[in-house]
């Protein structure tokens, strides 16, 4: 119908994406699924209010295939785009110097560019729907670097900064823009090894004694901060303290960082 609210979601077939789906069509809006794995992407649909999806099989560096999936939902959700929610994402982790080619264009690729690619086929429709919002996903890495996550800190500082530019650019249009960053979250991103050692990136944050926070938590969260008129939203103790720390205690701070905990 086209009076829902709608929110097209990449990365929507797990971890974030899968959870703020399921809590944003829980509350009757109609959402958009994108993701590049198409088999899990209909194992979540299975989990929405029936109707109340698509979905969209897509990359997000490939911005023909943007302008295809958004011109697909936006028949769906009767023109409107109330909330783009950019959160498709991989992680890599280890030493920098021990980091390949492929894994520097992979990330650079997706959880940079493809978020650049997201907000800019999202325009037109963003700004055509009154109190629409940019969502998009970083990190508690890009508060402050960590050993072991340069690549990483790169791309969700990049996101961040991007994130801060919009909604200041943005605001003209009635666009709200926001920068999610959480603390580490029990996803399939935590799958990948960590480059130079045999420990996946959950293993590694299981080893420094850091909390995961549920996924609902952040789901709820992300909505609550979409309301507020704040362009970040932390989410999670560890994000909090970093924050604390990077503002308060910064030579504290770097030390640690020093001393790799999480690498």
């Amino acid at each position: 119908m086209a009076g829902e609210k709608a929110i097209f979601i990449t990365g929507g077939a797990s971890g974030i994406g899968q959870a703020v789906a399921k809590l944003f069509a829980s509350r009757g809006w109609r959402v958009g699924l994108a993701d590049v794995n198409a088999a899990r992407l209909e194992a979540t649909r299975a989990m929405l209010p029936a109707d109340m999806a698509t979905t969209h099989v897509m990359d997000v560096r490939n911005r023909d295939q943007w302008q295809g999936a958004l011109a697909a939902f936006a028949e769906a959700s009767g023109g409107r785009l109330d909330v783009l929610f950019n959160n498709a994402g991989i992680a890599v982790g280890g030493p920098f110097a021990q980091a390949s080619d492929d894994e520097i264009d992979r990330i650079v690729g997706i959880n940079l560019v493809g978020v650049i690619n997201g907000a800019r086929a999202a325009y037109p429709l963003l700004k055509a729907t009154p109190g629409s919002a940019l969502v998009n996903t970083a990190s508690a890495a890009a508060i402050y670097g960590s050993s072991g996550l340069a690549l990483y800190a790169a791309v969700k500082f990049g996101v961040r900064g991007f994130s801060e530019a919009l909604d200041a650019e943005w605001a003209l249009d009635g666009i709200k823009v926001r920068v999610v960053m959480p603390s580490f979250i029990d996803t399939p991103l935590l799958d990948s090894t960590v480059s130079g050692t045999n420990r996946t990136a959950r293993e590694s944050v299981q080893a420094a004694g850091l909390e995961f926070t549920p996924l609902e938590q952040v789901a709820e969260e992300i909505w609550s901060g979409i309301a507020r008129d704040k362009v970040h939203v932390i989410i999670g103790k560890t994000a909090r303290r970093l924050a604390f720390a990077a503002r308060w205690m910064p030579k504290a701070l770097r030390k640690e960082m020093r001393r790799g905990a999480i690498a």
